[in-house]
């Protein structure tokens, strides 16, 4: 089991990594802001099961393998990249609220649309991969007891902090979003912004 000290201070670290501005932050911003409440909580439910896959594959090893093998971490990255991108296209050529989801008879569809979005964006990004795999052995001591027991109690924690700093950003997003209705000029400004944020972690992601 991990110390009390030490999980404390690994929430501290958590809290600071989630509160940096990020393609997940971006992506699920716009999709409460735009969509509404139970899109911005779809995306922000494939974000979860996408760090719950990051701290299995990186108890796993895999974190590890995609060290040792440069051309596989950039294939992931440039993927990652190509991917952002296209959503960030997608935003900028859609209606900022050009759909009614409430009334919408594919709602069922378009929230899975959400969820596989916000999947996608996080596993197709090695390097929360390699966070996972580099963060968790920092908090690990195998005098406390079962390595694995650790990882897990550490993932668990990982992807509850990053579940509640995505629900309030759908809370926020949601409050803001009938302002922007009224106001049609910021819906402009709040596509070409997440657009160009998604855009700009893309290069980024291409390029580090």
């Amino acid at each position: 089991m991990v110390s009390f000290h030490l999980l404390v201070v690994f929430i501290g670290a958590l809290a600071v990594v989630y509160a940096l501005p990020g393609p997940d932050m971006a992506l699920v911003l716009q999709t409460s802001a735009t969509r509404g409440m139970k899109h911005g909580l779809a995306t922000a439910g494939g974000l979860a099961i996408a760090r719950a896959t990051h701290v299995t594959l990186s108890a796993l090893g895999v974190a590890a393998l995609l060290r040792s093998a440069p051309w596989l971490y950039d294939g992931v990255r440039v993927v990652g990249a190509l991917y952002l991108s296209y959503v960030a296209i997608q935003i900028f050529r859609s209606p900022a609220f050009g759909l009614d989801n409430a009334a919408c008879p594919g709602t069922s569809t378009t929230l899975r649309s959400a969820m596989t979005k916000g999947m996608l964006s996080n596993l197709l990004n090695p390097k929360a991969l390699l966070f996972c795999s580099v963060l968790l052995p920092q908090f690990v001591r195998p005098e406390a007891g079962a390595v694995w027991s650790q990882v897990v109690e550490l993932g668990v924690v990982l992807s509850a902090m990053g579940i509640a700093f995505d629900l309030m950003l759908v809370l926020g997003a949601v409050r803001i979003a009938g302002w922007l209705r009224r106001h049609p000029r910021a819906q402009v400004v709040q596509r070409w912004t997440f657009s160009a944020a998604l855009l700009a972690f893309a290069v980024r992601l291409s390029i580090d």
